[in-house]
């Protein structure tokens, strides 16, 4: 405010600086007036002013017991001193006795201040005291010390990798701000090597599931959306473990779509979150239904009014159409109209998009559009991005030649500085070989020379003294009309530019004091070329030949003294410089004998003649060498292939040791199957395999059967009318682009799916199912029940009633029945009659219409208040029925053992007083589902109250009880 001019700032600067160097050396000082001079030397750095005369006092101020003065000298510390000053390693004696106080607001202020003091030098000596500060009773300090580690992994990539177990433990941190800062830690260490971590992708869904369900302190909510930086870094995270990983990715797909369902609020931050949904889809293995409902979002980025939207939904597009091209051609006319956008950032993202759909149907509009943009922006770095997909997809999808060398040629003439001397090269060797039809090949020839010569016409129609034209489309010309401008005579062009004419025009251009060297040089071998192809050299010709054969340039010197030697041997200059000889073998003279004249007066003079070299005994391995020992040209004899059969295990008289499964196994990626398996507030504890103890084993064949995917039917065209409808100028600037995109399902599975398949093992239709019978090992003794806990809650107090028998869970994508299989018995053998061959994964798990089916739920075990407080948040979603009960079942505590039996809930608690039982259970796809049943014995009737977001899984549950009770 005091400055208003950049001289008077410095003027005011330069006093404050003055002063500065008198104070700050003053030996009484008090700390508190240094801890001023300080923030005012930082101050003095920040605006560009050297301040080093007061960095040693920052240093000193670190030392302070004083807890202000303290951070102000960490704070000045880091902003003044560079990475490489020395100063730095005078600070690590001190950070480590912060770091080992007592006093944890001195370890917060060196943890802080390490973080932007540490070098990659200063690491290993701060190592151990960071590791121990990760099992510090305050939070905080926990969280500090993570961020500390985070930012010795971005200095030294792999100092870290020893205690990379203990960070995996403080995922399991009770403090949420912990936990977020140890996810930011594990996705850079992903993204380093994916496949150490793609066992902790059920603890990122477990806390997921916790973060959608507001089960963090509000402090965490932004515009009531639940932790939502974590919760990008979380979709971040599967998105990178999940990439190309099938059985990685399929213990997400349940939770992403939850996700995009519950961010959809409304205002900026849900759709950050659905963006984010959608990249991890397309990162993910594919599956349909998250595709469909990713494209579903995108429509809505893109039909908005707001242009940050639009941008996000283009951008978004552009990641799924990479590999799902189809989703595109439903937002033909949405990008039409981006296009055609005022705003330049919007029509850029556009332009990316155009170019990854670029095909061979719809090559010419997309890049038609990109000429145009090139031809408006003057934005250097666009302009070089443009050229160089122009002139790939032009290399790639040209429809015709005529059209690739009119588009290369266009591209030179908008931007010839910026495209690549190889794009030019692959156009001249276009012309010059052709495809081999004699007849095309004259054609495009000609059609070449009449457009390049119109290009030549025009910028020498207009004098100056300049070339407008880029250097390289000047080559290009004077190549192609120096080798086929004859054929400017079989031409709708010979009246108006007859080839005299045309060279005429060439030495015009040549002439020109702006033109380079190496131009100069391809337009006098074209006049060259020329004259050879008339039969004679032109005065204007000559001209220029005698005029730069005094060239400072040895190039153009050189071609000027070749042409007049030419000239003076007419029939010899046609003779070398035949008319389309470009692609011709040239004959080798190898006994070169046009040099025998030469030898001869050599000879004659007294040269000596030539003597060849003899051979050195000692160098001619061939006659002393035996012959084991020379050169071998030949190929080595190919391996023999050999079999080799590995012994078949005799199980039924080997004693197997069962080791329980980790908690990432295949079950465990299955929709819903693990969220409730991990342990830990925030997800699964690294795994621990307990000691292993021998168990006898069986063996016994099971089924397996194949099946095969059946497409989703698609809808029924809709009727239209037999009269065409004239389509307007934007659908049909549509129907271009989205022509090669098909807007019909794709009912082909993906490559990577296919991939993995023997190419033997095609299905055919109404085929029956074959099945394989291979042996699987079981166990004899049953599992432990395992110990449950609640994992979402903060406080809330743990039952210390033995848990019920669990219902069993069900993997989704397994095609077997399990919803009959009793907790103790071995799963029944599957029978072909009982799979389903068409069966949709989201219809098992829940996620789909299925009438007339009841899947047993998974207990969830609650306390009374936590039910309370879920029961009054489904309040808006009740489904009550009142059915009559039969005397065996008027019993609450008989009530609670069928519900628990059958139906797969938990008990609660059973109010004997009043005759009431409470429950609680999840379907398999995580919906909550609550049951208050009233029993009364007086009239013989029973109320079952359900609370579910599921209204259809509600109403299912009430069937089966009513049907159960009877």
């Amino acid at each position: 405010g005091e400055s208003k001019s950049k001289q008077e700032e410095d003027r005011i600067i330069a006093d404050e600086v003055a002063v500065l160097k008198k104070r700050i050396p003053e030996g009484g000082i008090s700390k508190k007036k240094l801890k001023e001079l300080l923030i005012r030397l930082v101050y003095v750095e920040m605006l560009g002013h050297d301040g080093s005369f007061g960095y040693i006092k920052a240093v000193e101020l670190c030392a302070s017991t004083n807890l202000i003065q303290k951070r102000v000298g960490y704070l000045a510390a880091a902003l003044v001193l560079s990475p490489e000053h020395d100063f730095r390693f005078m600070l690590v004696n001190q950070l480590q006795r912060d770091m080992a106080s007592s006093n944890q607001l001195e370890c917060w202020a060196a943890l802080t201040g390490l973080s932007k003091l540490v070098t990659k030098d200063m690491i290993p000596a701060v190592m151990s005291d960071v590791i121990r500060l990760l099992d510090h009773k305050v939070e905080l300090l926990r969280k500090k010390a993570i961020m500390v580690l985070h930012r010795f992994h971005q200095l030294s990539s792999g100092c870290i990798d020893h205690i990379v177990d203990k960070i995996r433990r403080c995922l399991c941190d009770r403090d949420p701000s912990v936990m977020g800062a140890t996810v930011c830690l594990l996705h850079d260490l992903a993204v380093v090597s994916p496949s150490k971590f793609k066992d902790l992708i059920p603890s990122f869904v477990s806390i997921l599931k916790q973060i959608t369900e507001h089960r963090l302190p509000r402090e965490y909510d932004y515009h009531r959306m639940p932790a939502p930086w974590i919760t990008v870094r979380l979709l971040r995270l599967l998105g990178i473990l999940g990439q190309g990983d099938q059985a990685a990715s399929e213990g997400s797909y349940e939770m992403l779509l939850d996700v995009m369902r519950r961010a959809d609020t409304g205002i900026n931050v849900g759709y950050a979150v659905m963006y984010e949904c959608v990249r991890t889809v397309t990162r993910i293995y594919p599956n349909a239904t998250l595709l469909d409902t990713a494209a579903g979002n995108i429509a809505r980025f893109i039909k908005s009014e707001n242009h940050n939207l639009k941008y996000l939904g283009i951008t978004a597009l552009a990641e799924i159409v990479k590999d799902h091209p189809k989703y595109a051609a439903e937002h033909q006319l949405a990008v039409i109209e981006c296009l055609e956008d005022p705003d330049e950032t919007l029509r850029r993202k556009t332009l990316d998009l155009l170019y990854r759909m670029v095909n061979p149907v719809n090559v010419e509009f997309i890049v038609s559009k990109l000429l145009s943009f090139l031809a408006d922006t003057s934005d250097e770095f666009l302009r070089a991005e443009l050229v160089a997909r122009i002139t790939s997809s032009a290399e790639r999808f040209a429809p015709s030649n005529t059209w690739y060398v009119q588009t290369v040629t266009r591209v030179l003439e908008i931007a010839g500085d910026l495209v690549q001397p190889e794009a030019a090269v692959n156009l001249m060797v276009l012309i010059a070989e052709g495809s081999g039809d004699a007849e095309t090949d004259i054609e495009l020839r000609c059609e070449s020379v009449v457009h390049l010569a119109e290009l030549l016409v025009m910028e020498t129609d207009e004098e100056s003294e300049t070339v407008a034209m880029p250097s390289l489309l000047l080559q290009i010309i004077a190549w192609v009309l120096g080798e086929y401008g004859a054929l400017i005579a079989e031409t709708d062009m010979a009246e108006e530019c007859p080839l005299p004419k045309l060279i005429d025009r060439l030495c015009a251009i040549a002439e020109r004091p702006s033109v380079d060297s190496d131009t100069r040089a391809h337009l006098i071998t074209a006049l060259l070329k020329l004259s050879a192809q008339c039969g004679v050299c032109s005065s204007h010709t000559a001209a220029v030949v005698e005029t730069f054969s005094r060239s400072q340039s040895l190039n153009v010197q050189q071609r000027c003294f070749e042409f007049t030697a030419l000239l003076s041997q007419a029939s010899l200059m046609q003779i070398v410089l035949p008319v389309d000889a470009s692609c011709e073998d040239l004959e080798e003279d190898g006994s070169m004998n046009f040099l025998n004249n030469f030898v001869a007066q050599a000879a004659a003079k007294g040269a000596s003649p030539y003597s060849p070299p003899t051979k050195d005994d000692d160098l001619d391995y061939s006659e002393t060498s035996p012959q084991n020992d020379q050169l071998k040209y030949s190929a080595y004899a190919a391996p023999e292939k050999t079999n080799i059969v590995a012994p078949t295990p005799d199980l039924g008289s080997a004693t197997l040791t069962a080791v329980p499964p980790p908690i990432t196994s295949k079950k465990a990626n299955a929709i819903g199957g693990s969220l409730g398996a991990a342990q830990g507030p925030w997800g699964a504890a690294p795994p621990k395999v307990p000691d292993p103890t021998p168990t006898p084993v069986v063996s016994a064949p099971v089924q397996v059967v194949e099946v095969t995917n059946t497409p989703l039917p698609t809808q029924s065209p809709v009727p239209v009318s037999d009269e065409p409808r004239e389509l307007s100028d934007r659908e049909k600037e549509a129907a271009m682009l989205f022509g090669g995109v098909s807007t019909t399902t794709d009912t082909k599975k993906s490559s990577r799916r296919t991939a993995n398949k023997p190419p033997a093992s095609k299905p055919v239709a109404n085929q029956p199912v074959s099945a394989v019978t291979t042996p699987i090992i079981q166990q004899q003794q049953p599992v432990p029940a395992p110990v449950y806990e609640d994992l979402l809650g903060f406080d809330m107090p743990v039952s210390d009633a033995p848990p019920p028998q669990s219902a069993p869970v069900m993997d989704i994508f397994s095609m077997s029945d399990l919803s009959t299989v009793s907790p103790s018995q071995p799963p029944p053998v599957p029978s072909v009659a009982a799979v389903t061959p068409n069966s949709d994964p989201f219809m098992i798990a829940g996620l789909g219409t299925q009438p007339n089916s009841f899947v047993p739920l998974i207990p969830l075990v609650l306390t009374t208040p936590a039910f309370g407080g879920k029961w009054t948040g489904l309040a808006s979603s009740e489904t009550r029925v009142t059915v009559p009960i039969s005397v065996p079942f008027q019993s609450p505590e008989r009530f609670g053992r069928l519900a628990s039996e059958q139906a797969g809930l938990h008990v609660i608690e059973i109010i004997a007083a009043t005759m009431e039982v409470i429950l609680s259970g999840s379907s398999s796809s995580g919906v909550l589902v609550c049951l208050h049943t009233k029993i009364m014995a007086g009239s013989g009737s029973a109320t079952f109250t359900v609370r579910s977001a599921d209204k259809q899984l509600s109403e299912s549950l009430c069937d089966f009880l009513t049907k159960a009770v009877v």
